[in-house]
């Protein structure tokens, strides 16, 4: 058995040439890790599998853990997370942007970022995709973070930013909020749909991964809040307001 590699347009690369029913050997998941962590975003098509072979799959990867939003997590594979549309929850997740009705549409951002432990990773198999106009896409924050200029890497690098859990689209700072409406429904506090709250998480504004070594941005725009005291640094409060907004703007849009 041999992988095959296909880099992908943008960010993280096609992985082929294994059946993920079959069992594998241990130089085959010691290489699928190693690519993870080269290229973080690896894609695996056509792989018709169960729940139980997702878990088996997942756990290549690390040690798996159960999600907070206990609401959201499967009753019979506790250790899935699902995210579908058409059920009860729907009413609770529609909102507008500029007229049209959407469900379940969330900003950039990172899983699990909000909790102060964000997971090692994640592994998504996608059930039902759209057949044109999908709105799910991945980032590669290494590859954000290269793209900045020398002058700002510095500056960023003595920073902490902190994200604020919230439940509303219009009520995060760094969200496009043009022509959008929250629905009807939409919930004003975690407890409305069975969430916790969260306390507010604080994070360096650049890490460095611990395997690959590659600087990795931590700005996202969901949930994000403030650099924590930026007067410390140099930095006005509306300076540091700005930072965050072009860091917002330059990497992802």
């Amino acid at each position: 058995m041999k992988l095959t590699v296909t880099p992908l347009d943008n960010v993280g690369v096609e992985v082929s040439g294994f059946d993920i029913n079959e069992p594998l050997t241990d130089e085959i998941k010691a290489e699928l890790k190693a690519l993870w962590y080269e290229h973080a975003i690896l894609v695996f098509r056509d792989q018709d599998i169960s729940p139980e072979k997702q878990i088996e799959f997942s756990r290549i990867f690390g040690p798996l853990e159960l999600h907070p939003l206990k609401v959201t997590t499967s009753d019979k594979y506790p250790e899935l997370f699902v995210l579908q549309n058409g059920g009860p929850m729907d009413k609770f997740q529609t909102a507008f942007y500029k007229g049209e009705e959407i469900v379940g549409r969330l900003d950039w951002h990172m899983d699990l970022h909000y909790t102060a432990r964000p997971n090692h990773g994640a592994l998504l198999r996608a059930v039902v995709v759209a057949a044109e106009d999908g709105m799910t896409g991945f980032g590669d924050l290494a590859k954000a973070y290269d793209a900045l200029d020398d002058d700002t890497k510095a500056l960023i690098e003595q920073l902490e930013v902190v994200y604020s859990f919230s439940m509303q689209r219009r009520h995060m700072r760094y969200v496009n909020l043009d022509g959008y409406e929250p629905g009807p429904n939409s919930p004003t506090k975690p407890t409305d749909i069975g969430f916790p709250d969260f306390s507010d998480a604080a994070y360096p504004m650049v890490v460095t991964h611990p395997i690959s070594g590659r600087k990795v941005l931590e700005v996202v725009e969901q949930f994000l809040d403030r650099v924590v005291t930026p007067q410390q640094f140099g930095l006005s409060n509306d300076e540091s307001i700005e930072l965050l907004e072009r860091l917002i703007v330059t990497p992802f849009h």
